[in-house]
């Protein structure tokens, strides 16, 4: 048995190669629902749905988000009729009275769906519908994605992080701005200040209890992937009393992708490996990059930790592996 933290882009990938190292039935992936937004709307989970169109066979490997072949038709005709209309485009962050009403869940990240700045194909906003429909109907959102998880055929067990709203909210000197405003519309140009954790959110029974099994956090953001699951109320202390590895986004001070340098700096943390393991206090193994000559004071397994192809995920995890049987 075995638990993954994922968020964006780096744990997918490794798991896109992990099942062939850990048996799908005794794998638990909890998903970071931080940059969880509500569109139009609809209820977006967008690290949530990678996990789960990467699982299910269908999602777009060239972006690592939304569905493979998908047709957009909805979404272009959204914008046509916003230019028609005379319209701004989004993002479009509804007003503060807005952010507290409707719906628990989508506290504090609830956008227009005016020219919406996120590209959902029509497939892609089908899932979302059926997700906020059954929501509306009263589910948690952890049955909502054992739901769909089941339409989509996985093996593994997807968990959502907990089943109350946590916003990943981006200080700038632009001002305040949710994690998918900060990275999808603006693309990650204002300069981050801080990040905050908006909400008091629980760990649910699912996630206690998946949280007793060996954890492996991939090369995910440490910020904004890892940090809300962490945010969430039982979630630390369950890591300091657990074995964990986690393997480094960075090869030295080299980031594989995305904003993990800039967010980490502006959190206080050194954006490299060391950092790394500094902010991962409860981390009792690593698995680092072959060129990544790093040195820590906690079990290392080196591999090429590049992953193009789910052959070299599958080298990865393997590296995983060896790291947890050296601390479990």
């Amino acid at each position: 048995m075995v638990t993954f933290l994922s968020g964006g882009t780096g744990t997918p990938k490794l798991l896109s190669g992990a099942g062939d190292v850990f048996s799908p039935e005794g794998t638990t992936v909890i998903a970071n629902t931080g940059d969880d937004v509500e569109l139009g709307g609809l209820f977006v989970s967008p690290d949530v749905d990678t996990v789960l169109f990467e699982r299910g066979g269908v999602l777009d490997r060239d972006t690592w988000w939304g569905i493979e072949g998908d047709s957009h038709g909805t979404n272009d005709f959204l914008f046509e009729l916003a230019e028609n209309a005379g319209l701004a485009g989004g993002p479009r962050y509804l007003p503060d009275e807005k952010q507290t009403s409707g719906r628990e869940v989508a506290r504090w990240r609830r956008f227009s769906g005016i020219a919406e700045f996120m590209t959902i194909g029509d497939r892609d906003r089908a899932v979302h519908i059926t997700r906020t429909s059954l929501l509306d109907e009263g589910r948690s959102l952890t049955e909502v994605t054992r739901t769909l998880a089941d339409a989509f055929g996985l093996e593994i067990d997807l968990l959502p992080m907990s089943d109350d709203p946590l916003a990943t909210m981006i200080h700038t000197l632009e001002g305040e701005l949710h994690f998918q405003e900060f990275w999808v519309g603006r693309r990650g140009e204002p300069e981050v200040t801080d990040v905050e954790f908006r909400g008091e959110a629980r760990s649910t029974t699912a996630v206690r209890e998946a949280l007793s099994d060996p954890v492996v956090i991939g090369p995910s953001n440490p910020i904004t992937s890892v940090g809300p699951i962490r945010a969430v109320e039982g979630v630390e202390r369950a890591l300091a009393e657990t074995p964990v590895v986690a393997v480094s986004p960075f090869v030295g001070d080299r980031v594989f992708s995305g904003p993990a340098g800039e967010l980490m700096a502006a959190t206080g943390h050194e954006p490299s490996t060391a950092g790394i393991a500094e902010a991962y206090p409860f981390a009792d193994a690593f698995v680092l990059d072959s060129a990544d000559e790093t040195e820590l004071d906690r079990p290392v397994v080196r591999t090429d930790t590049a992953m193009e192809t789910p052959e070299d995920a599958a080298r990865v995890a393997r590296a995983v592996r060896e790291a947890l049987e050296a601390v479990a």
